[in-house]
């Protein structure tokens, strides 16, 4: 099969029209036209990820973040950009992100999934469907229990399959209604104190913007980028197989990229 028609069925289900504006998902390397029979799924074009692409004689990377996010005014072997993007192309490897648009479109639903929580609504809307379905970044529903922040913590790590976590406010906190937007979240303080969570999962929390949260009554879970967005690596994999029977498809799980002591 083509590259097109892969990247097709993909833009069906999650469409790329959905992404935020300051975005940058779609075709990032590559040719439509081009033949692939296999394919990986990673959360990002990391120098190993695409090097595990070129060991096993990949077609195609599907990524979550792009790795083109700014303009790029040469491609040579002096920068890493360049490194990448050279390595890409001169082993036939076409790279495809998908980011906002699948945020909006089904990231939040399966942090939702993994955390059981009842009575789900959009954290905050950036638009509709064709169908009309409202869409937006993240959700906001009760926990299957009542629990302190910390159990709360220690339940998300393992709905997550984390190591860590960093809570930001008082550990003895009853809890029951939590938000969840994966990715780096603190844009959505302010939207899940607005929807009434008393808890806030996401990753790439600042120092400042944890203690005001804090003080509003908020408590923030720092559960990581990459440990509330790895989801997306199983999914899509699934997703790929069951529409591609042909493809063969490889899952890439890189970790957080830092270590914690």
């Amino acid at each position: 099969m083509k590259v097109r028609e892969i990247i097709e069925r993909l833009e069906q289900e999650y469409p790329r029209q959905m992404a935020l504006s300051w975005d940058n998902p779609g075709l990032q390397v590559g040719r439509m036209e081009q033949e692939a029979e296999k394919a990986v799924v990673a959360l990002d074009a990391t120098d190993e990820v695409i090097q595990q692409c070129v060991r096993w004689e990949a077609d195609l990377l599907v990524t979550h973040h792009p790795l083109l996010m700014s303009g790029i005014r040469q491609i040579n072997s002096e920068n890493f950009q360049g490194r990448k993007i050279l390595a890409l192309a001169e082993n036939q490897i076409a790279h495809y992100a998908m980011h906002t648009n699948y945020d909006v479109t089904k990231m939040k639903e399966l942090a939702g999934e993994a955390l059981k929580l009842s009575g789900q609504e959009i954290l905050e809307e950036t638009g509709t469907l064709e169908d009309g379905t409202p869409c937006g970044v993240g959700c906001v529903g009760n926990l299957p229990y009542k629990m302190t922040a910390k159990e709360c913590c220690e339940y998300v790590k393992k709905a997550f399959e984390l190591d860590h976590i960093r809570l930001f406010g008082s550990q003895d906190v009853m809890v029951e209604r939590i938000a969840v937007s994966p990715g780096s979240g603190k844009s959505m303080i302010a939207p899940a104190l607005g929807c009434g969570a008393q808890m806030l999962v996401t990753g790439d929390i600042g120092h400042h913007d944890g203690l005001d949260a804090a003080e509003q009554g908020m408590l923030i879970a720092d559960a990581g980028h990459y440990g509330t967005e790895h989801l997306f690596i199983r999914q899509v994999a699934a997703y790929l197989r069951e529409a591609f029977p042909q493809l063969e498809v490889r899952e890439i799980e890189t970790g957080a990229p830092f270590t914690v002591f």
